[in-house]
């Protein structure tokens, strides 16, 4: 099947990959454009995970303030000052900051969370489950369950993200990986609210 050269020079601006990969891509998917998109986003996700564990101890910390109410600095890292000072990378510790602005969640990842956090929400959970009489077998489970729901919404990279809820932060965060072809890392932040203490 044919390709069309304007579907691969939209894909090529749209991810900013090479017009033989973008090409490739297309080919790929029978000439559908959303399909393409989709073999891409595998991919980079694959790619993503490869370079997960490489160090990432370069980087910027963004800042931003919403109406005079809300404000975030976040630190992102990367693994080399040239991709740091890229736009790209600029962008995307942007939107972070946009979305941890206005989803406020308290931890980065899951492992963020403090032990003795933890087993406060676990224990209250467990309490519940046992006072409403679930059967035994199934307890553990629902437990669990109910400790992820309780988190869901407090941790950056569980969170759905604001600008395409269809993927959550983490999803957006490898997928970044893959098209700047190095490790990032959502590091710290701190997001201040007036009148909130937290």
């Amino acid at each position: 099947m044919s390709v069309s050269i304007d579907d691969i020079k939209k894909l090529k601006e749209l991810t900013g990959i090479g017009l033989t990969d973008a090409k490739a891509a297309l080919t790929e998917a029978d000439g559908d454009f959303d399909k393409a998109l989709e073999v891409l986003r595998k991919k980079g996700l694959t790619k993503a995970d490869k370079k997960s564990d490489r160090e990432a101890r370069e980087g910027i910390i963004d800042s931003y303030v919403h109406g005079g109410r809300i404000g975030v600095l976040v630190e992102v890292n990367c693994e080399t000052d040239f991709v740091a000072r890229t736009d790209g990378f600029k962008e995307f510790a942007h939107a972070i900051a946009l979305q941890i602005a206005s989803m406020a969640p308290r931890y980065v990842s899951e492992a963020d969370i403090p032990a003795e956090e933890l087993e406060r929400v676990r224990t209250e959970a467990k309490e519940k489950v046992v006072a409403e009489g679930k059967p035994a077998d199934m307890a553990d489970k629902i437990v669990e369950g109910q400790v992820k729901k309780h988190f869901a919404d407090k941790v950056l990279l569980n969170q759905a993200y604001i600008m395409d809820d269809s993927m959550t932060v983490e999803t957006f965060l490898k997928e970044n990986i893959g098209k700047m072809g190095e490790n990032i890392v959502i590091r710290q932040f701190k997001r201040i609210e007036l009148g909130v203490n937290e």
